[in-house]
């Protein structure tokens, strides 16, 4: 019935988007992965099948991924499929948008850069652009990633790269619709990898919700349990600020506290109180409507995060966290005051600094930034400057 081509192969996309289409039948995915070729060699050993692990409900083998094709080797391929998917989507994290502070495409970062100048493209942006200004019929472009108004962001970038090229494409035909999806999907483990009997198994949680504005350029599959609706937004500042914010709080303090995972840190009597409070704040700066649905949303996450079976790796959410806290962070401080966001924003710095102190390279699109800010009297204002909170360096320093 279909073909969606999805840029970003990662566990998670495995769990959520190739899952969800995996169910319906009749449509196909071919993935794209950006930089390395060691998803596609591992997939392609056993025909780009793989099981999902399923806590709870046992092993499901994913037949949906019908190619995976590596972007500095199969361009041509990419673009051949590009012009007649029915949906393009994405999971490339915060750092694959290439935005600046302001939340701009950043013109003048090296890979888009690169990509203006013809020397590939390499980045989903590029690709996306020069897709679309040949493309002959209507699309639907569709993020995947944890993004306020990611549809409109990657919109956005799109349009930025295309004027900045030069590039002529019909925006009548093309739909970016916004999302929010959620399943926590830790990374792979040997235990997993043991258990499965596939080297390329993905564990996840039994868990998985899925919103989208319903407006689609063409066909899509019927996703079952899918919610298509007039507004995403509510959803997406809902798990955005209270699931997101609270994994970033417990990565960020639960590393300062020697833990290792997101089940020790949630049972950490400290620890605890302290992401019960910015849940509380956070779900106080939600829409009228989803007011009453705080409390119970927010113990539903707390048994979700206590799971010791998903071995969620606190390291592996502190990542990208110059991309992660301006929406995750600080909208919630900015409208409660929230002592909680104060303690977690003082454990990224905390954490900027000691890993730069140990010698480690962070793992953060912004990582030279964050060095050079560390390496200066007061570190303070420069790093909250990255993440559009420089006027809160009073409150961390007290």
């Amino acid at each position: 019935m279909g073909t969606i081509l999805h840029f970003g192969l990662g566990n998670f996309a495995r769990a959520h988007l190739l899952d969800y289409t995996d169910q319906v039948g009749g449509w196909d995915v071919v993935g794209v992965s950006l930089r390395s070729s060691s998803v596609r060699d591992g997939l392609a050993r056993q025909g780009f099948e793989y099981d999902l692990c399923v806590q709870g409900q046992g092993v499901r083998r994913i037949k949906v991924l019908r190619d995976v094709l590596v972007a500095p080797k199969d361009r041509a391929e990419i673009f051949d499929v590009m012009s007649d998917a029915e949906i393009i989507s994405a999971t490339v994290t915060e750092k694959g948008y290439h935005l600046d502070a302001a939340g701009k495409l950043n013109l003048q970062d090296p890979a888009i850069a690169a990509d203006l100048a013809g020397q590939g493209p390499s980045t989903l942006i590029g690709f996306l652009a020069y897709g679309l200004a040949e493309r002959r019929k209507p699309v639907t472009v569709l993020s995947c990633d944890n993004r306020m108004e990611n549809g409109k962001t990657l919109e956005t970038a799109v349009a930025d790269f295309a004027e900045a090229a030069g590039l002529d494409v019909n925006w009548d035909s093309v739909r970016f619709p916004n999302a929010m999806v959620d399943r926590i999907t830790p990374a792979t483990t040997d235990a997993v990898r043991a258990i499965s009997g596939d080297p390329m198994a993905v564990p996840t949680e039994a868990f998985s919700e899925w919103v989208i504005k319903d407006s689609f350029a063409g066909p899509h599959p019927d996703w079952p349990g899918v919610q298509l609706v007039e507004d995403v937004a509510p959803h997406e500042m809902r798990k955005l600020r209270m699931l997101n914010g609270a994994h970033s709080l417990l990565a960020y303090t639960g590393l300062e506290r020697g833990l290792t995972y997101v089940h020790e840190a949630v049972r950490d009597p400290v620890l605890r109180p302290l992401v019960s409070e910015l849940m509380k704040d956070a779900g106080a700066t939600l829409p009228a409507a989803l007011q009453a649905q705080v409390p119970d949303y927010a113990e539903a996450l707390l048994r979700r995060f206590e799971n010791p079976e998903l071995a969620h790796r606190l390291g592996q959410i502190a990542m990208d966290g110059s991309q992660k806290l301006p929406y995750r962070f600080v909208p919630t401080f900015r409208e409660t005051g929230s002592q909680a966001v104060i303690a977690g924003m003082r454990a990224w710095i905390s954490y900027c600094m000691s890993e730069i102190a140990k010698g480690r390279a962070l793992n953060d699109p912004c990582a030279s930034e964050i060095a050079t800010a560390v390496k200066q009297p007061d570190p303070v204002a420069p790093l909250l400057g990255l993440v559009g909170a420089e006027d809160l360096a009073p409150l961390i320093r007290e």
